[in-house]
């Protein structure tokens, strides 16, 4: 049966937009470097449009399409940034449109054997793809314990196959451009426990275990995170593994 992903990231949209981070600002500021211009980008699965919103502090135009209409309901309005409901594997958008198109978190949804030619036929020659992913959290050993034991445990019949996919920094996903050096970076956030589980709970994994399980477990397990966390409001250090893939259209 095929994943619909259209379904998968239209439930709780609003949590989405509430608690998924922010990308790190060095990564803008390689892509900007690499970019051959500044005029259009277009950001593929843009969930609620961190990625979009950032890459208009730059962009005269920036273009932000999703196939979930729930998504693009709770995304952030900005002057440079035009959100659209549509697939990215097959887009209105004229060819060699943009100098730049990127993908964050989302890459390993698309249909890579339609997704390609059609980021072939709207970006630029010279232009840039851009697609990065981080990996699961991690606090300190007592925290990381309770959420392997209590969360990453209980949901992980529910991954989609395509996880792996972004687990393995992308590294076995086709690249049909000329690959440049990518930035190394830390993705380090301040959270308290309310960011934390917030964030935790708008994994596909998790919204699928609760929908075939009921909310029991994600309780039982929030009560034990909190017990070693210490005060709810206490900011705590949450880091990422970040990888990114960035490659230059060369035809």
């Amino acid at each position: 049966m095929t994943l619909d992903t259209r379904q998968l990231f239209s439930v709780n949209s609003d949590e989405y937009a509430a608690s998924r981070p922010q990308y790190p600002p060095e990564l803008f500021d390689y892509i900007i470097r690499v970019c051959p211009g500044r005029d259009r980008a277009w950001d593929c699965g843009t969930g609620s449009g961190q990625a979009a919103v950032a890459l208009a502090e730059w962009f005269a135009e920036v273009e932000a399409t999703d196939v979930s209409p729930q998504q693009l309901a709770n995304s952030r309005p900005h002057a440079r940034v035009r959100y659209s409901v549509q697939p990215a594997e097959r887009t209105a958008f004229a060819d060699r449109h943009f100098s730049l198109v990127t993908v964050a978190q989302a890459l390993h949804w698309f249909d890579f054997s339609r997704f390609w030619p059609e980021v072939h036929r709207v970006l630029q020659p010279g232009g840039v793809f851009a697609a990065w992913t981080y990996t699961l959290p991690r606090l300190t050993a007592e925290l990381d314990r309770i959420v392997d034991a209590k969360l990453l445990n209980l949901i992980k019949a529910h991954w989609a196959p395509q996880n792996r996919l972004a687990w393995d920094a992308y590294a076995n996903v086709p690249f049909p451009f000329h690959e440049l050096e990518a930035p190394q970076i830390d993705m380090r956030l301040s959270w308290t426990l309310e960011q934390f589980v917030g964030y935790l709970k708008t994994w596909s994994a998790t919204r699928l275990c609760i929908d075939a399980n009921g909310l029991g477990f994600f309780a039982d397990f929030v009560t034990e995170l909190e017990g070693a966390w210490g005060e709810r409001t206490t900011a705590r250090e949450v880091s990422m593994d970040f990888f990114c893939r960035i490659g230059r259209h060369e035809h």
